[in-house]
């Protein structure tokens, strides 16, 4: 299971309702920023996840409506020492304009209480832990060296615990080996494999996530059978040659793939202020009835084969791992 936590929506200039682009990914006990657009802290405390835990940035690429939170967020972190260490993912074209803004302009020559390190990305996975993995893959938008990520959980065999128990198998570690993967010899000098205590292979759920684009032929494979797609959204169908000459694509456009493509949940985002919401959720449910466009806040939860579910608000504060009133940051500006 993911979630996703919708800091900022909006396309390329803020609007009232909608910030500039930024989501955070919670997995487990791992938490990842996903993009970083100007105002992504406050964001960040308003959605109530706070800092804590927040290391891993992931940028789609080096536009400013994507990366220019980064100053203040980093400033903050710094500042107050929230983390220890903070890594920072993309392309090369992404970290050397990173590394002029952190560097050159918001620290400087200051000694930092944190280890900032930018992390360059080629196309493969990337992040492992113990349940689930991140892939990087190529995203086709004006030349910026973009990235999308993907988000898979492992597959898993749940432990038949009937089974053990029928076949004498003692609580304790030798369970412990079987769920892992491992024979074991019993007192008796029996020898248990795991396929006779494992049930069938569960797959994972899929989450994948896609910021800006311009051409759809170099996703589609990591697209394809997604449990959840986040995917830009900037013009309709109407103005699909500005959306070609600027590098993005359609509402339209992104509920024609994720239909081709076996997606089973569709969430758009940024937004541009010049649609109203309706025109844009018509002109994609048209394709895809099963599509969402995500506003600022708005907290999903992704499943192994089932819809996406979007959580009151109410529910969204209480699922946080960190409430915003345990950030730990003082009150005065000094």
């Amino acid at each position: 299971m993911f979630e996703v936590v919708f800091l900022g929506t909006s396309a390329s200039a803020p609007s009232i309702q909608r910030g500039l682009s930024a989501q955070a990914v919670l997995a487990g006990e791992h938490r990842f920023l996903i993009d970083c657009g100007e105002g992504t802290q406050r964001q960040i405390l308003r959605s109530g996840i706070g800092f804590k835990r927040l290391n891993h940035i992931l940028l789609t690429h080096a536009h400013l409506d994507h990366i220019l939170g980064l100053g203040g967020l980093v400033s903050t972190f710094s500042r107050w020492e929230n983390l220890e260490t903070l890594e920072i993912f993309g392309s090369r074209t992404t970290l050397d304009r990173v590394h002029a803004l952190l560097f050159d302009v918001v620290l400087g020559y200051e000694r930092l209480p944190i280890d900032i390190q930018l992390r360059e990305l080629s196309p493969g996975p990337f992040f492992d832990s113990k349940e689930f993995t991140i892939t990087a893959f190529p995203v086709l938008h004006r030349n910026s060296g973009s990235l999308g990520y993907a988000f898979q959980e492992k597959t898993r065999r749940p432990f038949l615990a009937d089974r053990a128990e029928a076949l004498g198998v003692p609580s304790g570690p030798e369970r412990g080996r079987l769920a892992a993967g491992q024979s074991v010899t019993l007192a008796d000098g029996r020898e248990i494999s795991p396929d006779m205590v494992l049930g069938e292979a569960i797959p994972g759920a899929r989450l994948v996530y896609i910021g800006d684009i311009g051409r759809l032929e170099t996703v589609r494979e990591h697209v394809r059978g997604a449990d959840t797609l986040v995917i830009e959204a900037t013009f309709l169908e109407e103005d699909a040659e500005a959306a070609a000459r600027f590098g993005h694509i359609t509402a339209r456009q992104a509920a024609r793939l994720a239909a081709e493509e076996n997606v089973r949940s569709l969430i758009l985002t940024h937004v541009s202020r010049r649609y109203r919401e309706s025109q844009i959720m018509d002109e994609a449910r048209a394709v895809f009835p099963e599509t969402t466009i995500a506003r600022d806040l708005d907290h999903f939860v992704v499943k192994r084969g089932a819809p996406v579910t979007k959580l009151s608000r109410d529910d969204s504060r209480q699922r946080a791992l960190e409430p915003a009133v345990e950030v730990g940051l003082p009150d005065d500006d000094a």
